[in-house]
């Protein structure tokens, strides 16, 4: 799904990273800056960015800044886009029908 070589996680220390996945969008943020041990990883619904997705459409796990941390947070990540398939793939449905209707 993620590959985890793609994600700075040492880079998570100054600046957040996000992405998507079929329709399943996510965020990952250190969760204290320079001083950071720990990050956070946001799921959402395609199409709207982090800051614009309602708090009640977000799921988050925290895990440990670190190689293992990223593995758990890869893992975890798998585990929510199957658990919500169809919840991702509708998002991806939708988004596709909003931007179509906006050209």
């Amino acid at each position: 799904m993620i590959d985890k070589r793609l994600v700075p996680y040492n880079g998570l220390k100054k600046e957040p990273f996000s992405g998507s996945h079929n329709g399943m969008r996510y965020f990952m943020n250190g969760d204290d800056g320079k001083n950071s041990t720990t990050f956070t990883v946001w799921v959402y619904p395609e199409p709207w960015c982090f800051e614009q997705t309602p708090e009640e459409e977000k799921e988050s796990a925290t895990f440990s800044l670190s190689d293992e941390g990223m593995d758990q947070a890869m893992a975890w990540l798998s585990d929510k886009y199957e658990a919500k398939k169809e919840r991702w793939s509708k998002a991806l449905q939708d988004m596709m029908h909003t931007i179509a209707g906006s050209v």
